[in-house]
């Protein structure tokens, strides 16, 4: 793979149960954007699907759940979905993150065990009984309950897409991913899957030199 995206899609594309991808982008990058897919749609047997959301800066951002909310009307999305935060790179399969979501039969998230304060402090921590449902999540909180991270990876199940087209009328946040997970354990059933491997987030011109540095 020659792009961050495409280390993710290239894994992506591999799973039976995905009929297409759906990347967003804000429209100051959008040039970018086309420019990759007329190359990246030989590499992969699923279509790719682009939407520009509009927005050229941090002040006027849709933010990451709207996102989700625009793919979904945009293609009219009745189906179950798989929602990646692009700018990570995965050092294992999320083929096992779709088979846990079969299993369960409820909408899933990821977690890792995260033994560092201060990171946990930075991201959501969830609660889970011994079936591994979720009991809680917390945002980004001072005394954390547990050392259950959460990453930006759920797989949504079809039957939650009402409850999601109307999250932000029922005081979802939007700006970052982890929102609507919030929300959404809140408001429905859903289980944690285990990381089987690291994951690199690349979200600094020093973890994308350092991820650089560990790939080569």
């Amino acid at each position: 793979p020659t792009t961050i995206l495409d280390r993710l899609m290239a894994d992506v594309d591999t799973i039976p149960e995905i009929t297409r991808h759906i990347v967003v982008t804000n429209h100051k990058f959008i040039g970018a954007f086309n420019a990759w897919k007329e190359q990246a749609e030989q590499r992969y047997a699923r279509p790719i699907d682009l939407i520009d959301d509009g927005s050229v800066d941090n002040d006027h951002r849709l933010g990451a759940v709207n996102d989700l909310l625009l793919a979904i009307a945009t293609h009219n999305i009745r189906d179950d979905i798989m929602v990646l935060a692009a700018d990570n790179v995965l050092q294992f399969k999320l083929q096992g993150f779709v088979d846990f979501f079969k299993a369960k039969g409820t909408s899933v998230l990821m977690c890792h065990y995260e033994p560092a304060l201060a990171a946990l402090q930075r991201t959501g921590v969830v609660t889970l009984d011994e079936n591994r449902k979720v009991l809680l999540m917390e945002e980004k909180p001072q005394k954390p309950l547990t050392n259950w991270a959460v990453p930006p990876f759920y797989i949504y199940h079809a039957h939650d897409l009402p409850l999601i087209r109307s999250s932000i009328g029922l005081g979802c946040g939007f700006d970052a991913p982890g929102n609507l997970a919030h929300f959404m354990c809140e408001h429905s059933v859903m289980h944690a899957y285990e990381m089987p491997g690291r994951r690199y987030d690349i979200g600094s011109i020093e973890g994308y030199q350092e991820i650089k540095r560990l790939l080569s």
